[in-house]
């Protein structure tokens, strides 16, 4: 009797082992990490800037800020055709230029007669800000605003009283307009301007004369699901060029309290670091056209698709968020030829992405963990992954045909709700002629492009070189993008 019941323990300690050997154990995240609202503007992926303010009607990128409203007047001005032409480009939002350096407003604001309404457009009665967050409603398109925290125009730029005056302007902006999804604070801050007629220059200490972090909070309150932007974030940050290039090496990490909006030699920072302190993507801004602002002779520079295709992988492709820019000319739409290159690139990204060849590939990873397999990196969850074994920080992701395929687009991301991992790959296609390697690259963050032109392939292998922790991938993905013409 004590033998059988021996023998009973004994089994099911055996079956409790067995079943703890199965259990599926969560990761440790590495970090810094994104917060929801980071997230949620990583997925977005692509929208749209709007620079439209009296430079337009100026003809200049920067005003000096003795401008008078008079000279904003457009003929047919239209922010639902703005809305449409994002909508059908592919973008997902747009951000208007609600005040820029000159320190005109584009809505009525109470605290200054430097706007919109002492205009001749609408007869003073008009509400930008207004129109064009009705039109992304409509339209199903995100809301964003841009307020330069510099104004050429203000009397007390430069003093505590302007900071003031900011504040209370931002606060309308966030107030009155619905839901907000990103606040743009441009770095470019003091030098010579009107400053209500005294004509002089003048500085300011950008660390500290804005009391950011008072400003910030202020976002936080009105508006807690937005996302900031500066060159320092604090939650998303300036990729540190105006090209929309991203790096070969572009960390969502960063040193956050070692840089701040306007400071010199931000460049060195633009990368991101491996071991940074907080998580700060970058957004990769760059104008359709040679300015910002509309200028009528540049009519005929309006980017080519070679040129936004380029853009889009070397943003989207590398870690970060592509700001396209468009400038509304002085009728107040978006131009006739800056539309049809945004057309273009919609259809080249839509054929692009029209069929995933990876559907019909056979999966397979060197190494695995417990109950993150291979075939999890291509679901239709988000939220499932293929991770490596803890301490295992080398792996290879092979797809194989049966057949073979002509593609020429590679794409990969990692789960970044549990950090970013990956410091080194080398991505191999395989043809009739055996192996190849065609790229020995860095980070991949959420998503990584690579183009390639080969013949037909029958494999291809992503291999990690070497990860910060165990590395793990989310999704993954194989294309045919049309061919470019000769522009």
């Amino acid at each position: 009797m004590i033998k059988n019941s021996l023998l009973s323990i004994g089994l099911m300690l055996l079956l409790f082992s067995s079943s703890c050997s199965n259990e599926i154990l969560p990761i440790p995240p590495v970090e810094p990490l994104p917060n929801e609202y980071q997230l949620a503007w990583q997925e977005l992926e692509y929208y749209g800037f709007i620079h439209f303010n009296m430079n337009t009607f100026t003809n200049k990128e920067w005003g000096y800020g003795d401008e008078i409203p008079a000279q904003f007047n457009p003929s047919e001005l239209d922010a639902r055709q703005w809305a449409r032409v994002a909508k059908e480009a592919g973008m997902k939002g747009l951000i208007i230029t609600a005040k820029h350096h000159d320190g005109f407003s584009l809505w009525p604001s109470a605290y200054t007669e430097h706007s919109v309404k002492n205009s001749p457009w609408k007869e003073g009665k008009g509400d930008l800000i207004q129109e064009l967050s009705d039109a992304c409603k409509e339209f199903g398109l995100k809301f964003g605003v841009y307020l330069s925290p510099w104004d050429r125009n203000h009397a007390d730029y430069g003093k505590k009283e302007y900071v003031d005056y900011y504040r209370n302007q931002l606060r309308e902006l966030l107030t009155n307009y619905g839901p907000i999804f990103e606040v743009w604070f441009d770095g470019a801050n003091g030098g010579d301007g009107f400053y209500g007629g005294a004509n002089e220059e003048r500085r300011v200490e950008k660390r500290t004369y804005y009391e950011w972090p008072t400003t910030i909070d202020l976002v936080r309150d009105l508006q807690p699901k937005a996302v900031i932007f500066s060159d320092a974030g604090p939650d998303i940050r300036w990729v540190g060029n105006e090209r929309g290039y991203a790096y070969d090496t572009t960390w969502s990490p960063i040193l956050r309290d070692s840089v701040y909006a306007g400071m010199p030699g931000f460049d060195k920072y633009a990368k991101g670091q491996e071991n940074g302190t907080h998580w700060v993507p970058t957004e990769s801004d760059v104008s359709i056209r040679p300015g910002w602002y509309y200028h009528p002779e540049q009519d005929d520079k309006v980017k080519t698709l070679s040129q936004l295709v380029d853009i889009y992988f070397n943003s989207v492709g590398r870690n970060s968020n592509f700001l396209l820019n468009l400038p509304i000319d002085t009728r107040g739409l978006v131009h006739e030829n800056d539309e049809a290159q945004l057309k273009k690139l919609a259809i080249y990204l839509s054929k692009m992405y029209e069929t995933d060849f990876a559907d019909s590939a056979k999966i397979k990873a060197s190494v695995s963990r417990q109950g993150y397999a291979a075939d999890l990196i291509h679901d239709t969850n988000k939220h499932s992954y293929w991770a490596a074994p803890e301490g295992v920080n080398t792996a290879q992701i092979e797809l194989e045909w049966t057949s073979p395929q002509e593609v020429n687009t590679f794409m990969v991301q990692e789960y970044i709700p549990l950090g970013q991992r990956i410091k080194s790959f080398t991505f191999e296609v395989k043809t009739e002629e055996g192996w190849q390697t065609l790229e020995t690259g860095a980070t991949v963050g959420n998503k990584r492009l690579i183009r390639f032109n080969t013949p037909p392939i029958t494999a291809l292998r992503f291999s990690i070189i070497d990860s910060k922790a165990s590395p793990i991938l989310s999704n993954l993905g194989v294309y045919k993008a049309p061919k470019l013409p000769t522009e």
